[in-house]
């Protein structure tokens, strides 16, 4: 099978474009061109790992998420986050293209980064990076974060005649993802000059930390799109 190839062109200015051409296994769902030599010392590890971190240093010297994350790093360290750039995202189904922050555009990559890093803690996010969706508004990812959930339950109960219908997995794994949030964005404090990188891991993490108590009052809102499936 032919990876998943997804191309981010942010233009920040007339003369200055940064291409990322990001080729995902179709099977692992995991980045294949990752950075594998000469990384720096803020991807060991050790470097602030998270405290529930389930990996040994003997069998991974290196935090899954900053390798894949410090290319975009290293790119985009003196750009704030309010600088204004074009964010144009490609796809073999299509092609988006908006004019945005460099903080959305770079948390938009991050997230799709973090999903296919291969950490313990962000492998439930890798179906919907298989149908990535740049700059998903706070209800698009509430659906679509939800819908996977659910879907997901109904494979589960073919395989093990179990569900989870009241979210409390999806509670767990978001308590989960939101310490890696945090560590994460400690490490490029450290490092960064721009403040683009850390806002982009704020901007993830506010949704993280907002979600387990978000679920029920967002469903409710969309409640009425669904009318159709009601018994009369």
């Amino acid at each position: 099978m032919k990876s998943i190839n997804i191309r981010y062109s942010i233009r920040i200015s007339e003369d200055r474009s940064e291409i990322i051409d990001l080729q995902i296994d179709p099977i692992s769902l995991e980045l294949i061109n990752k950075p594998t030599e000469n990384l720096p010392a803020w991807t060991k590890l050790g470097y602030q790992k998270c405290p529930h971190c389930p990996l040994h240093e003997a069998t991974h010297p290196n935090c899954p998420v900053a390798v894949n994350l410090v290319d975009i790093v290293n790119r985009f360290n003196n750009i704030a986050s309010y600088d204004k750039v074009v964010l144009k995202v490609i796809t073999r189904e299509r092609t988006y293209a908006r004019r945005t922050t460099a903080q959305k555009a770079v948390s938009s990559l991050f997230g799709l980064l973090i999903a296919t890093s291969g950490c313990p803690y962000t492998t439930f996010l890798k179906p919907m990076a298989r149908f990535h969706l740049p700059l998903a508004s706070q209800e698009e990812t509430i659906y679509r974060v939800t819908g996977t959930y659910l879907l997901a339950q109904y494979f589960r109960a073919k395989k093990t005649n179990s569900i989870d219908k009241d979210f409390e997995g999806l509670h767990r794994m978001y308590t989960d993802l939101h310490l890696v949030n945090v560590e994460i964005a400690a490490r490029l404090r450290e490092l960064t000059e721009g403040d683009s990188s850390v806002n982009a891991i704020v901007l993830l993490d506010v949704f993280a930390n907002v979600l387990p108590f978000a679920i029920e009052d967002e469903l409710e809102r969309i409640q009425a799109l669904f009318a159709p499936y009601f018994p009369d």
